[in-house]
């Protein structure tokens, strides 16, 4: 699967993980702070949860768990019973967006996102996932417009991940440079993640930036556990471009070595070093 085709990436540097967000784990619940009944300004603790409260949060924590697990139907019927018991939890509703992208059921999912933003408008996390949902359509001005969004949401702390959805948005649409420009500060924000790396050099590389390019992925490439056949065929075609042979072949043979069941390692035994 290649969600991000665009760029040419491979599911390893593209996974749900580095798009979406589930917004219940299994070791915290999903309500947040509140005001507890009365005219208390208190923290909302456990004690102020109704019987309905306790039933939504095990069950929303229960549909991320089997999310998490792709075990999408199951997800989905425990996100239904989360909602039964409390219908107005934009928590719940953003996961079940999520259930319903992965199961190809875009109306159900735009619905679904659509409703979580009118009970929490500024929920940085649902206004991600409505715009990367909405890239994936081609529906690039709206998915900016989301992503925008979300970055403007002064507690959203997840930018680097936004900034990465965006940037591969914007490749897709063909924006070369409003792309660099969103994955060079999602990698300055997160250096450690191979998909801000890859995605960069992937299009510095189609913008004619060779060196630049050659820079991201050697960090990449360096690491055995993050570098895949992706990675290292778009380094055979940077090295290429650069004109250093001896380096493309070295590379070329690390990666018919490491995966020679690839279709990269195909490209280039066939010498395909443009297509």
């Amino acid at each position: 699967m290649r969600p991000w085709s665009g760029l040419g990436a491979s599911a390893r540097f593209v996974s749900a993980a580095a798009v979406v967000l589930l917004t219940c784990g299994l070791g915290g619940g999903c309500a947040g702070p509140g005001v507890a009944g009365g005219d208390s300004a208190d923290l909302r603790t456990a004690s102020d949860q109704t019987a309905a409260d306790r039933r939504a949060r095990t069950r929303l924590e229960l549909a991320s768990a089997y999310f998490a697990r792709g075990q999408l139907t199951t997800a989905l019927d425990e996100v239904k019973l989360a909602l039964a018991a409390k219908p107005d939890q934009p928590e719940a509703l953003n996961l079940r967006g999520l259930i319903y992208g992965a199961l190809g059921e875009r109306k159900l999912a735009e619905e679904s996102y659509r409703r979580a933003l009118a009970l929490a408008p500024g929920d940085g996390d649902t206004l991600h996932n409505l715009g990367w949902f909405l890239c994936q359509d081609n529906r690039h001005p709206e998915a900016d417009a989301q992503f925008a969004l979300a970055l403007a949401q002064p507690q959203y702390r997840d930018s680097a991940r936004t900034l990465l959805a965006r940037g591969v948005c914007h490749a897709r649409a063909g924006r070369w440079v409003d792309a660099e420009t969103a994955l060079a500060r999602s990698y300055e924000q997160d250096p450690t993640n191979p998909a801000a790396a890859y995605n960069l050099s992937d299009v510095l590389y189609r913008r004619g930036e060779y060196e630049r390019a050659r820079f991201y992925l050697r960090r990449i490439n360096a690491q055995q556990e993050l570098s895949n056949a992706q990675s290292l065929w778009l380094a055979v075609r940077v090295e290429n471009r650069l004109g250093n042979a001896a380096g493309a072949r070295q590379l070329g043979t690390q990666l018919r070595d490491r995966f020679p069941q690839s279709p990269e390692a195909l490209q280039f035994e066939r010498g395909r070093f443009d297509d």
